[in-house]
C-alpha cells in the first residue's frame, strides 16, 4: 500500500468517530471522498464479514444496507480495492485474506 494511505491508530479511531456517528457498529451518513477516510471505512466495514463465508450478493447488499444508504458503491469498493473478491458471474463474494 502506498505510505500515504497508510493511518495511525489516532487517525483510524478519528476517521471513525466523524463517519460513524451512533458508533462502530452503527450507520454512516456520507462516504468520504479522500482516499486515506475511504480507505479507513472500507478496513472497518469489510470486518462486518465472515472472512469463511462466502455470500450472495444478496447477502451482501443486506450488511452494506445497514451501514449506506448507497450500498452498491460500497459494494463495489470492496471489490475494487480488493476488500473482497467475486466470481466471474457476482454469484459469489468472499473477504480477500
Amino acid at each position: 500500500m502506498d505510505k500515504r494511505y497508510v493511518a495511525t491508530m489516532e487517525e483510524q479511531e478519528k476517521v471513525l468517530r466523524t463517519f460513524f456517528k451512533k458508533g462502530a457498529d452503527g450507520p454512516i451518513e456520507t462516504f468520504p471522498s479522500k482516499e486515506k477516510r475511504k480507505l479507513i471505512i472500507l478496513q472497518h466495514i469489510i470486518t462486518r464479514f465472515d472472512q469463511t463465508k462466502n455470500y450472495t450478493e444478496k447477502e451482501v447488499n443486506d450488511v452494506l444496507k445497514r451501514i449506506y444508504r448507497d450500498f452498491a458503491i460500497i459494494r463495489r469498493y470492496l471489490i475494487d480495492y480488493g476488500f473482497m473478491k467475486r466470481n466471474k458471474d457476482g454469484s459469489k463474494y468472499w473477504v480477500n485474506v
